[in-house]
Parts: C-alpha cells; sequence; structure tokens
C-alpha cells in the first residue's frame, strides 16, 4: 500500500505558463513533487548540459565546471567553512554530471532550511572559482583517470571502454571525466567561459520536492533569474558508426581475472510500448543484481565463474553500487549492453561464448509463454523499489521532462506489465536485438594470447573443482566450440596505460 501510495503522488504540477521575473518561460522549467508529511526537502537543479558539450580538447570541462559550483568555494564561504557549516545540519549537495544532464542536488530537513537554503544558492550563483580549488579537483579527476580506473575498477574500465568505442568520433565519444591530456589543459578562464555560457537561466530547470512551501518555489525561480542570460546551442543526436561484425578491444593488463562488455546501439528509449516489451527480454536474460537471471544462472549459479551477469537497455554507470537504475544519467541515444562481472582468466573466452550463445538462442527464439508470465509479474512489482524516496522520485520527474513523456515513467511501466503480450515481447527481440555486430571490451592479462584464440576460433574446454551434472558437461561442449566469428583484423590490443590520454 505505501508503495501504491508513492506512485500516486509521482506526479507534476500543471501551470500554463510560470514567470522569472519579467520573463516567460515554459512549464516544463518547474518540475515540483510535494509531499505534504515528508519532513525533508529535495532539490534537484536540472542543467540541461553534459559531457557532450564539452570543447574538442576540453573533454571533462563540462564535469570540472559542475563540481567548482558543489565541491568549492563560493564568494561568501571558502571551501572548508561550507563543510563547516553543512555537517551540523545533516545535509549535503553535490553534483553529478552524466552525458546529456548536469544535476545539482541537494536535501536537507525543513527545519534545517532557512540555513542550508544559502549555501546551497550561493553554490548556484556565486562560485568563487578559486585556483586552488580548480587544482584540487583536476588532480581528483586525474587521479580517476590514471590510477583509479585504470588499475582499481577492471569492471568500471571495461564499459568505459565499451561505450568509447561505440561512440567515438560523436560527442558521446568520451567518459564524463574527460581525457588525461585534456583535464590538464583545462583553466580557470576555461571553467568561468563554460559557466557563464551553459549554466544559464535559459538552460536550467527546477526540482523540487518533499515538504516545502510555495513560497520556496517563489524564491527558487526568482533566485535563479539572477544566473548567466542566454541560449545554449543544442547539441545534435549522435550518430554512431555502424558495427560491421565482432569488433574486440582487449585491455591489455596485468588483471588477476577477466571483466567482459558488449554491446551496439539500439534505437529506443523509453515512453513506447516497444521499450517496455523489451524491458521485459532484458529482465528475463540479465536483471541487474538478481540472481533469477537467465544468463546469472547460466554462468555463476550453474558454473561458478563469477559474481554476476547483467544486461541493459540504458546507460547503467557505476553498476557495482548500485542495486536499481539510476536518476538523471538520460541520454537520446542507448546502447544495449552485456555485463560479465569478472571471470577466471582462464575461462574468459568460454565465457564470452557462454553469453553470446544465450543472447543468440533467445534473438533467434524468443521467450516462453512461462518465462514471460514469470519476468512480467516479477518486473510489475519489482519497479515498485526503484524510487521508494522523494529525492530519488523527483529524479524521475525530471528524466520524465528529459524523454518528453506524457505522465510518469514508473507509473507507465506497472500499467504496461499488464498489456504487453508475449508476442509484443519477442517482436521487440527481432526489431532490436541482434547477434552479428557487436563492440566487445575485454580487460585481462596476455591479451596477444586471447586474440590469437579468438581470431582462430579456437575451442575453450572448461574444468571444474568440483562436480558438474551431465547436463552442465553436455552443454559445455557446446558451448566451447560455439562459433564467434571474430576475425584477427577486428581485434585491438591496447596496453592500460595508454588508455584516456588524449
Amino acid at each position: 500500500m505505501r508503495h501504491s501510495l508513492i506512485l500516486s503522488m509521482f506526479c507534476l504540477m500543471s501551470l500554463p505558463m510560470l514567470t522569472f521575473g519579467d520573463e516567460k518561460v515554459p512549464a516544463d522549467n518547474l518540475i515540483l513533487l510535494p509531499v505534504k508529511n515528508d519532513p525533508t526537502v529535495s532539490f534537484r537543479i536540472w542543467f540541461k548540459v553534459g559531457t557532450q558539450d564539452d570543447p574538442v580538447g576540453k573533454e571533462g570541462l563540462a564535469n570540472i565546471t559542475a563540481s567548482m559550483l558543489t565541491d568549492a568555494a563560493t564568494e561568501k564561504n571558502g571551501y572548508e567553512q561550507i563543510l563547516d557549516k553543512l555537517f551540523p545540519l545533516a545535509s549535503n549537495y553535490d553534483a553529478s554530471t552524466s552525458m546529456e544532464m548536469t544535476v545539482i542536488s541537494g536535501r536537507t530537513h525543513k527545519d534545517n532550511l532557512k540555513d542550508f537554503y544559502p549555501l546551497f544558492a550561493d553554490a548556484i550563483l556565486l562560485p568563487a572559482f578559486k585556483q586552488e580549488d580548480l587544482d584540487r579537483i583536476k588532480s581528483q579527476v586525474l587521479n580517476y583517470l590514471e590510477n583509479q580506473l585504470r588499475y582499481a575498477s577492471d569492471e568500471e574500465l571495461g564499459k568505459a571502454v565499451l561505450y568509447n568505442s561505440v561512440f567515438v568520433g560523436t560527442p558521446y565519444g568520451h567518459i564524463s571525466a574527460g581525457l588525461i591530456e585534456s583535464v590538464k589543459s583545462i583553466t580557470l578562464d576555461d571553467v568561468k567561459s563554460f559557466y557563464k555560457s551553459h549554466f544559464t537561466r535559459d538552460n536550467v530547470a527546477i526540482g523540487l520536492g518533499g515538504g516545502y512551501d510555495v513560497a520556496l518555489v517563489d524564491q527558487l525561480k526568482n533566485d535563479l533569474h539572477k544566473l548567466p542570460v542566454g541560449m545554449v546551442k543544442p547539441v545534435p543526436k549522435p550518430e554512431p558508426k555502424p558495427i560491421k561484425g565482432k569488433k574486440v578491444v582487449i585491455v591489455d593488463k596485468d588483471a588477476a581475472s577477466t571483466a567482459i562488455s558488449m554491446g551496439f546501439p539500439i534505437n529506443i528509449v523509453r515512453g513506447s510500448k516497444e521499450w517496455y516489451a523489451l524491458a521485459i527480454a532484458n529482465s528475463w536474460l540479465g536483471q541487474h543484481r538478481n540472481s533469477s537471471s537467465h544468463l546469472y544462472q547460466v554462468i555463476r549459479e550453474e558454473r561458478g565463474l563469477n559474481y554476476g551477469d547483467y544486461a541493459y537497455i540504458e546507460n547503467f554507470p557505476n553498476g557495482g553500487m548500485r542495486t536499481v537504475p539510476p536518476q538523471n544519467v538520460s541520454r537520446r541515444q542507448q546502447i544495449f549492453e552485456i555485463w560479465i562481472r569478472p571471470v577466471p582468466n582462464e575461462t574468459r573466452h568460454f565465457a564470452l561464448r557462454a553469453a553470446l550463445r544465450e543472447l543468440k538462442n533467445l534473438v533467434d527464439n524468443g521467450m516462453t509463454e512461462s518465462d514471460f508470465k514469470l519476468t512480467r509479474a516479477f518486473l510489475k512489482n519489482f519497479v515498485l523499489h526503484y524510487a521508494p524516496t522523494t529525492m530519488e522520485r523527483l529524479g524521475y520527474a525530471i528524466d520524465d521532462k528529459f524523454y518528453a513523456l506524457k505522465g510518469s515513467h514508473l507509473a507507465t511501466f506497472r500499467k504496461m506489465m499488464s498489456e504487453v503480450t508475449l508476442k509484443d515481447v519477442n517482436a521487440s527481440i527481432k526489431k532490436y536485438w541482434q547477434y552479428d555486430n557487436m563492440q566487445i571490451a575485454i580487460v585481462t592479462k596476455d591479451a596477444v594470447s586471447l586474440k590469437e584464440s579468438l581470431s582462430n576460433d579456437a575451442p575453450s574446454p572448461i574444468t571444474y573443482k568440483t562436480p558438474k551434472p551431465q547436463q552442465v558437461l553436455d552443454e559445455d561442449k557446446e558451448i566451447g566450440t560455439f562459433p564467434l566469428g571474430i576475425k584477427a583484423e577486428d581485434v585491438t590490443i591496447i596496453p592500460v596505460a595508454d588508455l584516456f590520454v588524449k
């Protein structure tokens, strides 16, 4: 009952026009989610700018500019003073920058609003842009690119290489953190200029949720009117190059295990009936962090090769830290992605084959009636866990605006789980999924040996330390010789130290 009430409150106030000072703006720029009994107030200030807006040679500028608002001094308070003032309030604010969105978010108890709001507003309106803050933030970003991403997170490394490879040559062609040489080149003048041209009153939407009053809405509108004036030129939707065959990038690294990510662009985004049909197929194949999904059963449960195996039809960053989809990482161009969490190096070829074999079986044969009914029923209930807090529901409301949905995505999701048929699901699979043309990213050691095995389609038998059922052993023989059709010229080896440089 509680979750039903949550979803019923997931609505937006319908206002014909709103005014900022003496200028009128579309009602889409105000996204309100009042929750009378919520003792907290949640802010999500959405700037329609992201990584895709980074100038060439300054990749990472959008992310650094956002950090200079929320992780740095303002004209009224130093960075350490801000932290000291926020601590007793048990409140915080921060920034997230994705491919097409930057969101400045904050949350506080309404009893502390009078102390929290000035700090939050100053961060957006009065950034100090101090060199010492820029130096610190750049150092953190460079440490992430040079050390953390390369050497401490093979899973995120593989996904980053996958996305960069799929979208090479487009504005999506680099991760939000940017490129090492580009980040080093970013100056204080770059940040100030980017803020003035992209963080404008004409490029912002106000998201407000929880137990606020009308006066706060008016104050936000009036305060954000003080932002710089300016329209931002829209970035065209990326057009990734068609993938012909299986293209493989092997990141050569002295890794104890092998991380695998693979995928291809799909021209579908949330809102259509086909998307919700495809969500059912995706959930059955590889529901994130769910042990009942098919890939999980085949690769982990039956064979014990890794921690988990998942599939996605939307961008799902930092999957190792999440159990449900994130908000405010919306994008106009998505990819279908399979994520094979690290497997022992000696089973890497086998695991890749196993995943692609299951994808082929699903595309060729579709879902069964029993699997369809079970998965649809699961999703209808599981979606209730996607946004249990006001802050998360507010995030979804903003994403609804991004995708120009007529209603709530979460409410539509549940509704579609009663309307989508098995025929709809299998038709969407056939329309949007395939297995012949895709990008594959592999992080592993001894890359030359793997390239040789892949390009020769060499058998990849597997052995176990404990007995396995005969059915599994018989299937292993099929998996171990499943043809991948990867050509030697389609396999590229990149030393890990060469990644994300420029």
